[in-house]
């Protein structure tokens, strides 16, 4: 499967999502975020990160840090791309060192660096539908991810 809708009701079954999402992700996984302002984009991350053992006020909007690394049993590199100038300003974080590590990579407003993005990666578009409901629309970029789709739309 390529790609899956999945509407949250509440926070609540957005962390599940987040859960399940962290279940699945290998290492070195990239996730483009994607969607406007509120939406629940740093939400999901949070959801994420908990479940790799991050503990939950730490995951926050890193918009005027622009990266921030998690350590749990897993470790989660969190970029938003949301005040950079340009793609190559997003290279000069060290993107590149980015997707060559076995951390998750998870990248808010990541549309904003599309160009630079690994050509396998998972991209979750979301949308609000309501005060505290969402659609999440998760697509796997390129063939490698495709499995995890499958698996995750079955699982949630």
């Amino acid at each position: 499967m390529k790609s899956f809708t999945y509407d949250s009701p509440d926070e609540a079954a957005t962390t599940a999502l987040g859960q399940a999402l962290a279940a699945q992700l290998p290492a070195g996984t990239t996730v483009a975020l994607n969607g406007p302002l509120g939406a629940g984009k740093t939400r999901l991350v949070q959801a994420i990160a908990a479940a790799v053992g991050v503990e939950p006020d730490t995951a926050v909007s890193p918009t005027f840090v622009l990266v921030q690394e998690y350590h749990g049993t897993r470790d989660v590199i969190h970029v938003d791309a949301y005040r950079l100038r340009d793609e190559e300003e997003f290279l000069s974080l060290g993107a590149e060192e980015f997707f060559e590590s076995p951390a998750l990579v998870l990248i808010e407003w990541a549309e904003r660096v599309a160009g630079c993005l690994p050509l396998e990666h998972l991209r979750v578009d979301i949308s609000e539908t309501g005060d505290s409901s969402r659609r999440f629309t998760i697509s796997a970029i390129g063939s490698r991810l495709e499995p995890i789709v499958t698996e995750l739309a079955r699982k949630v």
